[in-house]
C-alpha cells in the first residue's frame, strides 16, 4: 500500500523533468548521466593518500583516475542526487528516518542490525555488478534510453526484471 503525500511530485513531471535535465546535461555540458565510476574515483582518492604508488600501478584505478581527476562533475551528481532526494523529501513532509520499513519487518523482523546488514550486501552486489558492467543503471538505462541504444532499452528492461524477480523472491509475493 502506498501511501499519497501532500505536497509529492507528480512521478509523470519528475520523470519528465528528469529526460529534459538529461539532455541539458548532454547539450551544455556533453555528458551522459552515471554514478558508479565516483565510486571508483572515490575508493581512489582514499586509497591515493595512504598508499599513491598502488594506486599509480593498478590498472582498473588509472583506467578511472589520475592525479587530476576527483571530485568532478560525476562525483557532484551523485552529490546532487543525495542532496536532493533529501530536500524533495522534507519538502513534501515525506522524510522518516526508519531503520527497518514496515515491510521488511513485516516479512524478516524487527532487527536493524539484520536489515543494515542486508542493504550493505545488496549495495555490496549491486556496486559489484555495475562495475562488472562497466556502468550502473542510470549509465545504461537512461543515457542509453537517450542515445536510442539497443543495449539501453535491453539494460533497463533487465534491471526492471531483475528488481520484480528479487522483490518476488524476497517478499513471497506480496
Amino acid at each position: 500500500m502506498t501511501r499519497k503525500t501532500k505536497g509529492a511530485w507528480n512521478p509523470y513531471l519528475a520523470g519528465a523533468l528528469t529526460g529534459l535535465l538529461l539532455v541539458l546535461s548532454v547539450w551544455i555540458a556533453g555528458k551522459y548521466f552515471g554514478a558508479s565510476t565516483s565510486f571508483v574515483r572515490t575508493a581512489g582518492l582514499i586509497e591515493q593518500t595512504i598508499a599513491p604508488d598502488r594506486v599509480a600501478g593498478l590498472d582498473y584505478f588509472m583506467k578511472y583516475f589520475n592525479k587530476n581527476s576527483g571530485i568532478d562533475w560525476q562525483w557532484m551528481f551523485v552529490l546532487g542526487i543525495f542532496l536532493g532526494s533529501f530536500l524533495s523529501s522534507n519538502a513534501s513532509h515525506s522524510f522518516r528516518w526508519t531503520p527497518v520499513p514496515e515491510s521488511w519487518k513485516n516479512r524478516f523482523g524487527a532487527s536493524a542490525l539484520k536489515r543494515g546488514l542486508a542493504a550493505f550486501v545488496g549495495g555490496f552486489i549491486a556496486l559489484f555488478g555495475a562495475r562488472l558492467a562497466g556502468g550502473c543503471p542510470s549509465g545504461h538505462g537512461l543515457s542509453g534510453l537517450a542515445q536510442m541504444a539497443v543495449s539501453g532499452y535491453l539494460a533497463l528492461f533487465m534491471f526492471f526484471v531483475g528488481g520484480l524477480v528479487m522483490a518476488r523472491l524476497l517478499y513471497k509475493g506480496r
